[in-house]
């Protein structure tokens, strides 16, 4: 799962924040306004990219199979890839935050506030990325569905996670850790279900 797929969301994540300016202009005050939610939806979009890695090449491997064997809980493998994805996807893209808000004119209080964020947002996320991915994996063309899945499903840590940095919706940040927990808390057995039933299959 680790391997030079890995660097890609991050690519498209400073792709985006050094083509923004391009698309709209240099004006300062214009990307200091508009940046911070043009980099919560790079980082949303960017959480698509490693989803078809996450479940289906092990499947097509019979890696899980070969686990149910060895009497391993399909939870605690669902944890496992969570905090895999997580590490491998969230952690370097909060890292290319700081370069990506200086080119897009974010100031220093905009910038922890959107690291807050993403440190809240993405345990979810990740969450979110591998339940969909397993989901799919036994699907053909899986992976596009899974694309589509993710974003209406992703939106309200999109929607609270722009609301924190403006400053227009009070709490957004402690709605933002909610949704996040609550998807961490219910991936695991869905994931884990959605394995036993391939299994079963």
């Amino acid at each position: 799962m680790i391997g030079a797929g890995v660097f890609l969301p991050v690519l498209f994540f400073l792709l985006v924040a050094v083509l923004f300016p391009f698309a709209v202009g240099s004006d300062a005050i214009i990307l200091s306004r508009t940046g911070s939610g043009i980099l919560w939806v790079a980082a949303l979009l960017a959480s698509l990219l490693p989803i078809d890695r996450l479940i289906i090449p092990d499947v097509e491997n019979g890696f899980f199979d070969h686990y149910a064997v060895r009497g391993i809980s399909e939870e605690w493998i669902a944890v496992a890839r969570i905090i895999a994805h997580w590490v491998s996807f969230a952690v370097p893209l909060m890292v290319a935050l700081l370069p990506a808000s200086a080119l897009l004119s974010l100031d220093w209080s905009v910038f922890w506030k959107l690291e807050a964020g993403f440190l809240l947002a993405t345990p979810g996320l990740a969450s979110l990325g591998v339940m969909i991915a397993a989901l799919t994996a036994r699907i053909k063309s899986g992976s596009g569905l899974a694309a589509l899945l993710l974003l209406p499903l992703a939106v309200p840590l999109l929607i609270f996670g722009a609301g924190a940095v403006d400053g227009h919706q009070p709490g957004a940040f402690l709605l933002l850790a909610a949704c996040s927990l609550f998807l961490l808390a219910v991936a695991p057995f869905v994931i884990g279900a959605a394995l036993r039933v391939g299994q079963d299959g």
